[in-house]
């Protein structure tokens, strides 16, 4: 799969670069996609909620009225959980929602993810480029150029490149990372993906092993 080359004003550079079909070009695996981006969602829970339970609250332990003759339900304690001001029954307790999946399954995931970006052309190929300084104004005239200015993107570069990361980290509907940096959600979220052409081997070799 040949995809032209642009530059950061969206201009086409006049060369093509060969997409591989192994890492581009698969059909893709709904359910490993369905797993990976719910991992990455449960990894995003911190798990900190937490309710407050009869034996935690503060309260009197006197029983509050007689156990029969009243007419009406026994009682024990205030702090039951049917009186208002109680313990909350089965209530949310900390927890972990995090779960290991396996490497092969995460890989094809993020293959099945850029196929699919791929197959309905979401996938834009750049050259590389950098910031002399962080500014926002320079990322958004890129953008602008790309005509993503008021779409969802996720930029692809080959290493970590501080300038246009900080360019980037105010702008709600853009995500720049590097090949490692690639994951299933973000790549299905966005409405296109911009990949730079010093990214492409790093993404080919980390997704064909």
């Amino acid at each position: 799969m040949k995809v032209a080359v642009l530059d950061i004003t969206g201009k086409d550079t006049g060369r093509k670069v060969e997409l591989s079909k192994e890492v581009f070009g698969i059909e893709p695996n709904d359910h490993a996609i369905y797993l990976d981006v719910k991992q990455y969602l449960a990894n995003q829970r911190q798990g900190t909620h937490k309710a407050k339970e009869r034996a935690e609250i503060a309260g009197s332990t006197r029983k509050i009225k007689k156990q029969k003759g009243t007419g009406t339900a026994r009682a024990g304690s205030i702090k039951s959980g049917v009186f208002r001001g109680g313990g909350r029954m089965f209530g949310p307790r900390p927890r972990n929602y995090s779960f290991k999946l396996n490497k092969n399954l995460k890989r094809l995931a993020r293959k099945s993810a850029l196929s699919i970006q791929a197959k309905d052309s979401n996938l834009v190929v750049i050259e590389d480029f950098n910031f002399e300084t962080p500014k926002t104004k320079e990322f958004v005239s890129v953008l602008k150029g790309l005509g993503l200015d008021a779409k969802k993107s996720l930029f692809v570069l080959g290493n970590e490149n501080t300038n246009v990361y900080l360019s980037s980290r105010n702008l709600k509907g853009s995500k720049v990372v590097n090949a490692t940096g690639i994951n299933t959600y973000n790549v299905l979220n966005a409405n296109k993906v911009v990949i730079s052409e010093g990214s492409l081997e790093g993404i080919e070799s980390n997704l064909s092993k």
